[in-house]
């Protein structure tokens, strides 16, 4: 009987790993935990209230870029512009791993609390700014609760569903982050023109206020087990860490180029904040990001995958917009149309992955299928050039998001199930940190390469305008040989960016061919792979 429940076999045959969620924990009263919330109904009402959260903290996001014209136009200090979405990104990713560890030592509800109401709060101030720099650093007060949102929501969800459900549950968390997306920019200029600027942060207080009742009143508290101890000065350097590698990749903007002698200074100081949080953390109780978490190949491999998934999930979006509106003519809003056939195919890639995670407990297979399909994709945008029909560029996006939905679900999955109970938050933050990472580092390169693409172009127009500072309405305004020069300017510069994009695709494919052949365990069978280990030890 041992033989049959104790080892995992090899060859083709899944593995199977218990999950931490799935184990008997005993508390010091030596009882059994079970699930958070055994009441299937007021499960998903939780799950809501959590989705609801998520939708705040996402949506605040886009709604902000449609409406940052209109604050500059109040309060000018246009230098300043960019800070407003780089100092919340350069927070959000500095905390993440400190509310993931937090959730370990102190419980989750506490936890997602505070982050909701830092964020409501900072929401507040932020529609009470009275300058830019006010503005600033309210928005740095509300990344310091929505850097925790994201980060409790699918820690807490490890605590609500057994594996396989949750595979399920996070393809539904996909399509909340899509509509956030979907809505944000047409919310956010709505509510600009209705009500003001001000509103966009305001009608955040609703929601907050709402999910924090909610959340007080039926999502139960589970105390760990383990007497906290924060590792201070972990969390203080690899904050630094962290938001060097953010700033860093802000930095082409900020110095001129990510190689300046500023630029270089960020990376040596990112590069001492890790070595000496590498050597706190061995020595800490209690760190912030166990390092026995890079001791198992299966987080590793995760990671590098969280990470190629962040670079091309989030960080391509912003220059396949202007792919298409600088090669097809499009306007802002009708290429933002064509991207209904990403997130559609987002969407159906996500639920169905979700769903077949659910039945066959194999996640492997759709981290395979995604990354093979971004690099197909991404090669084909590659050869594609100024001109090339419409309905040809929506297909290959639908592939796209199709290949984005399958995979976009397996890093967190994988990461929860290979970690052990005691740290799942801090493994949570940092896949979460991840995928973060990734988007911000390849925003950077990517602009480096079509602004490198472009530097040596030289286009005559008339009023000796330079090409490169056209709007899609100047662009269109073109006569005819002159708009079909700068799109194939434009085609060309983007062709390595598209082909870089794909050998990231390339790298996350490797990683997911190296997985190992895991089987998500049902709700019960990590008790009784356990009990049959210890059986099998007595005898």
């Amino acid at each position: 009987m041992s033989k049959s429940t104790t080892a995992a076999p090899s060859g083709p045959e899944p593995r199977f790993e218990p999950h931490p969620t799935l184990r008997p924990t005993t508390g010091k009263a030596g009882r059994e935990e079970g699930p958070l919330v055994t009441d299937p109904r007021l499960r998903l009402f939780v799950y809501l209230l959590l989705m609801s959260a998520m939708f705040m903290a996402t949506l605040d996001n886009q709604i902000v870029s449609t409406a940052l014209p209109t604050i500059v136009g109040e309060f000018g200090e246009l230098e300043r512009f960019g800070w407003v979405g780089s100092a919340y990104l350069l927070t959000t990713s500095a905390v993440m791993p400190l509310y993931g560890k937090l959730g370990d030592l102190f419980g989750r509800k506490y936890v997602i609390k505070a982050a909701i109401a830092i964020f409501t709060v900072g929401s507040l101030v932020c529609g009470l700014a009275v300058s830019m720099d006010t503005l600033i650093a309210a928005r740095v007060l509300q990344a310091l609760g929505g850097g925790g949102i994201m980060v409790s929501i699918f820690s807490i969800n490890a605590d609500l569903f057994e594996p396989r459900e949750r595979a399920r549950y996070q393809s539904y968390s996909s399509l909340v982050l899509m509509a956030s997306g979907a809505l944000g920019p047409v919310l956010g200029g709505t509510l600009s023109d209705l009500f003001g600027w001000r509103s966009i942060f305001l009608v955040n207080l609703p929601i907050g206020i709402a999910v924090l009742i909610g959340l007080a009143f039926l999502l139960p508290y589970r105390k760990p087990d383990r007497k906290p101890k924060i590792d201070y000065a972990g969390a203080i350097l690899l904050a630094g860490a962290v938001a060097s590698i953010v700033f860093w990749a802000d930095s082409g903007q900020i110095f001129g180029s990510l190689i300046a002698w500023p630029s270089l200074a960020v990376v040596a100081f990112g590069a001492l904040c890790a070595a000496g949080w590498v050597m706190v953390e061995r020595r800490a109780p209690e760190p912030v990001v166990p390092l026995s978490l890079f001791a198992k190949p299966t987080i590793n491999l995760l990671l590098v995958i969280s990470l190629v998934s962040g670079a091309i999930g989030i960080g391509s979006v912003n220059y396949i917009a202007l792919y298409l509106q600088t090669t097809t003519g499009l306007s802002p809003s009708m290429a933002g149309l064509l991207f209904v056939a990403t997130t559609g195919g987002i969407a159906i890639g996500s639920i169905a992955a979700g769903r077949l995670i659910a039945r066959t407990g194999r996640y492997k297979p759709f981290s395979i299928a995604s990354a093979a399909l971004g690099v197909v994709s991404l090669g084909i945008f590659s050869f594609m050039h100024a001109g090339t029909p419409l309905v040809f560029i929506a297909l290959v996006m639908l592939l796209q998001g199709f290949g984005v939905g399958i995979g976009q679900q397996v890093p967190v999955i994988g990461v929860q199930n290979a970690a052990s109970g005691r740290d799942i938050g801090a493994a949570t933050g940092t896949v979460t940190l991840t995928r973060m990472g990734g988007a911000a580092i390849a925003i950077s390169i990517y602009g480096a390469i079509v602004s490198s693409g472009l530097t040596h172009v030289q286009i005559a127009l008339p009023g000796d305008v330079d090409f490169r500072n056209l709007t899609p309405e100047g662009l269109a305004a073109l006569p005819d040989a002159a708009r079909a020069l700068v799109a194939n300017a434009y085609s060309d510069a983007f062709v390595p960016l598209f082909l870089t994009a794909s050998g990231m695709m390339v790298i996350g494919l490797i990683c997911a061919l190296l997985l190992p052949n895991i089987r998500l365990p049902r709700e019960g069978e990590g008790k009784l792979a356990k009990g049959a280990t210890a059986q099998a030890a007595a005898e």
